[in-house]
This record gives structure tokens, C-alpha cells and sequence, in this order.
């Protein structure tokens, strides 16, 4: 049975994607179609599929041409807010931070609007794991995955974070851009801004979560598609 305890869920969808250089000029890459529909339908349809009906979508690039596509939501079945982030060119936690006010300190699913997520991750994220600090990993990925680019994660015998970082050189798993997050985050991103301005990563955040202890859990979403997009490259492997 789903945890129907979260019913919001946040989506990034702020940044220049400037790696894909002409093919974001004048469209954001959350819009780019991918296997016949933009790139961000995939993680809204997810969270839809998985009864998360409040979605806040964090806009900047090109923030107006997202708002136009998606609307209201009504077209998945979900109501679709909009949170804009001027500082879309820093790090993707400023982004999470901007959607403070619209969380009511209610728990969230994060997804990354230039994820292609197949819907069961989101259904799994809440069927399996508490209303707690959670990334779902991929613990047996596709070869074909850029894992030079990917996020790494190392785990303890309990499943909890204990590393994180695209850097690792041994590591458990990969980070999916899919978590079920509460105020605890948002308060630590709100820590982070003193020290690191507009330059907070997630990864950042997580580092200081488990840095002081806190539990920082996974779950185990081997065997579900999921794909970050970021490079042509990337896009090619997606659409082959």
C-alpha cells in the first residue's frame, strides 16, 4: 500500500542547461523532447502515478516557455505551482531552498526536471521507506550510464549514506535525482549559504547531514530506467 502521508513534490527545472549548447538557446532542457515528450513529463507523470497531486516546479532559464507548456496540470491529473529562482545558475540546492514557503514544512519528493524516471521509482520511494531524509539508488546500474559524470554514493551495512559525491573512486551506487525529503534538509541548505552562497549542491547538504550524524537513508530502486541528461551525448544514449 502507498504512503499517501506525502502528497507534494518538488521538480528542478532552473537551470541554463549550457551543455547541450544550441539546443537550449531558446528552449530549456527540461523541455527537450525525449522518446516523444519533454523531458519533465517523465518525473511529473512519475509523481502522479504515485498519488503526489501538489507539485511545485522551480523555474529560471526560460522559466515562462515551462509555465506555458505545462500549465496548471491539469493534463496529469496533478496541480502544478510555480517557484521562481533567479539564482538559477548556482548550485541545484538553492533551487530546493526557494520552495520552502510552498512545503508548509510538509515532507516532499525531489525529482530533477532533466531526469527521465520510469514511474514505479516514485511508487517504490513511498511504498518502502519513512517520511525521512531518503535517496533512491541505483545499486546495480546500466553500463551504458556516464558513470564519469554520475553522482557515487557509499553505504553502511544499515543502508545510510556515509559518502557522496561525483568524485568517489569506490562506491556502492548511483544517486537517481529522486528523494523523499523533510524541513530537516531546508534547514540545513539554509546552514550551508553563509559559507557557500549560491554554489549549495544537494550533495553539499547531504555531506552535512551525515556529517553530524544524522541518518541519511536509501532506497534501493535497482532494475528501474532512470537516465540524467545532461550533454548531447546524453541525450543520444536516451533517444537510440
Amino acid at each position: 500500500m502507498l504512503n499517501r502521508k506525502v502528497n507534494r513534490g518538488i521538480i528542478l527545472a532552473a537551470g541554463d542547461g549550457d551543455r547541450l549548447g544550441s539546443l537550449t538557446a531558446i528552449r530549456p532542457k527540461v523541455l527537450l523532447p525525449v522518446q516523444g515528450k519533454p523531458l519533465i513529463w517523465y518525473p511529473i507523470e512519475a509523481m502522479a502515478a504515485a498519488g503526489v497531486s501538489d507539485i511545485a516546479i522551480v523555474v529560471g532559464y526560460l522559466g515562462d516557455s515551462v509555465i506555458e507548456a505545462l500549465g496548471n496540470g491539469d493534463g496529469f491529473g496533478v496541480r502544478l505551482q510555480y517557484v521562481y529562482n533567479p539564482d538559477y545558475l548556482g548550485g541545484n540546492a538553492v533551487s530546493v531552498s526557494k520552495a520552502r514557503a510552498w512545503a508548509a514544512g510538509e515532507p516532499f519528493v525531489l525529482c530533477m526536471g532533466d531526469h527521465m524516471i520510469e514511474p514505479g521509482i516514485v511508487s517504490h520511494l513511498l511504498q518502502w521507506s519513512p517520511i525521512a531524509e531518503t535517496l533512491c539508488v541505483d545499486f546495480a546500474p546500466a553500463d551504458w550510464l556516464d558513470f564519469a559524470e554520475a553522482t557515487k554514493v557509499v553505504v553502511d551495512s544499515s543502508g545510510y549514506i556515509t559518502h557522496i559525491g561525483k568524485e568517489l573512486a569506490c562506491w556502492d551506487g548511483l544517486d537517481t535525482g529522486v528523494f523523499l525529503l523533510t524541513e530537516k534538509f531546508l534547514d540545513a541548505i539554509d546552514e550551508l549559504f553563509p559559507r557557500l552562497g549560491t554554489d549549495v549542491e544537494i550533495s553539499d547538504v547531504i555531506r552535512l547531514l551525515v556529517s553530524r550524524g544524522h541518518h541519511f537513508d536509501t532506497c534501493d530502486v535497482s532494475g528501474c530506467f532512470w537516465a540524467d541528461v545532461d550533454t548531447k551525448e546524453d541525450l543520444k544514449r536516451v533517444t537510440a
